[in-house]
């Protein structure tokens, strides 16, 4: 992979808390609108100006990165999907755990507790903020549809919690196209979000087991490893 340029470091730097915050933003904007559908106008209005700000926050500082890069932007979006997908749905920002997960693999040298404790802490965050966005897309789709058993927010909060876990009571399941597929998108997400935690933790103990083993007696026997 293509070392980054100083500058897009340095705007990554520099866009951290402003696109976090964006983020929450976003989120929060999109919660008032499916949530509080008896609010007046003037005040969803509001909300949907905030979201669409939020929103040109992210798209402005894709077509930036794209401009530091120095690559054509067909080529910038199969190098970085994941900026691709925070683009679409701002909300999963916090998925750039991904990121912190490969700076954990590259460091071979010695155990790094902060930064796998960050790891860790970064992948709880994201869970917690895509179970609440797809429990709030799966109830927008859902409570009112024919059949449907997700009918309160309440209902909706339950299968994210359930299927992002990958437990799946299977009591309440959405029956629309559009929920259908914001499983399948969760169910994935969980699986991820969990081989992220299990193996930074394990590798975490391997690498610590290892030094206190090499800085071990000179009577210990290698090969008992």
């Amino acid at each position: 992979m293509d070392e980054k340029p100083p500058e897009m470091d340095r705007w990554d730097e520099r866009m951290e808390v402003p696109l976090a915050v964006a983020s929450a933003v976003f989120l929060g904007g999109y919660a008032v609108l499916i949530l509080g559908s008896g609010l007046p106008q003037g005040w969803r209005d509001l909300c949907l100006a905030f979201t669409l700000a939020a929103w040109a926050l992210f798209a402005v500082d894709y077509a930036v990165r794209i401009w530091l890069s120095g690559r054509r932007p067909l080529r910038f979006v199969r190098t970085h999907l994941l900026d691709t997908v925070v683009l679409i749905l701002p909300m999963l920002r916090p998925l750039r755990v991904v990121t912190a997960y490969d700076k954990v693999q590259r460091r071979q040298d010695k155990p790094r507790l902060t930064l796998y404790t960050r790891v860790m802490a970064y992948s709880g965050l994201t869970s917690i903020l895509l179970g609440f966005a797809a429990a709030l897309t799966v109830y927008q789709f859902e409570h009112a549809a024919p059949g449907a058993t997700i009918v309160t927010f309440g209902d909706s909060v339950w299968w994210a919690c359930s299927t992002l876990s990958t437990v799946g009571y299977g009591d309440v399941t959405p029956v629309t196209p559009m929920g259908r597929v914001t499983a399948v998108g969760l169910m994935a997400c969980g699986l991820a979000l969990l081989g992220a935690v299990t193996g930074s933790f394990s590798s975490w103990l391997i690498q610590t087991f290892r030094r206190e083993d090499e800085g071990g007696p000179p009577g210990d026997d290698p090969g008992a490893r």
